[in-house]
């Protein structure tokens, strides 16, 4: 009687793994930084040890990622997943089930935030543009040659406490050798 007082049944196993996996994807897809693991230890698996417990969201959150970043649609998933219930040290197959379900619940919405923080609004902030001279080159005849460099700067507006993100993209513009057009200037 004891053990089974220790075991949880296995159908608080499939919700305490199904929370998991939310929360995972609450941490790494929605930006919920409040999330951490010594809280879902604490609220989905309170008996488990630090180390073990480490070790399952450390499983889950990487099945989670590779099954997001191929958007697997429900034939993908379920190869993935009997592949990942054959494979040592792989996941069972309730486990496999609890994923399999979590997956077909939040797909588009996961796909959604995954485009969203992969996307830029039309936003230029700044652009700096010069033309420079190579001094330096593997080729004697390019140096001396004409490069223009742009820099550009994105805006995106942050979802997490609704900052400006802002990162720089440089571009690197070199008249090519091959094409060289001696008759004309180089723009």
């Amino acid at each position: 009687m004891a053990a089974a007082e220790q075991q949880p049944p296995a159908v608080d196993g499939g919700k305490a793994l199904s929370a998991l996996l939310g929360g995972i994807a609450q941490a790494a897809y929605y930006g919920k930084v409040d999330i951490t693991e010594e809280l879902l230890r604490g609220q989905l698996y309170p008996e488990a040890a630090p180390e073990e417990f480490r070790a399952l969201r450390a499983k889950m959150g990487g099945l989670l990622q590779s099954i997001a970043s191929a958007d697997m649609d429900l034939n993908q998933l379920e190869a993935f997943l009997t592949a990942q219930t054959k494979k040592q040290g792989g996941i069972t197959s309730d486990q496999a089930a609890v994923i399999a379900k979590f997956w077909k619940n939040h797909r588009v919405k996961i796909h959604e935030s995954l485009v969203n923080q992969s996307c830029w609004d039309n936003v230029l902030k700044n652009m700096n543009w010069r033309v420079d001279l190579k001094s330096q080159s593997r080729h004697v005849d390019q140096i001396n040659t004409p490069v223009a460099i742009v820099e550009m700067e994105l805006g995106k507006y942050g979802q997490l406490r609704g900052e400006q993100l802002v990162t720089g993209v440089g571009i690197c513009l070199c008249k090519s050798i091959a094409h060289r057009d001696t008759s004309g200037p180089f723009f």
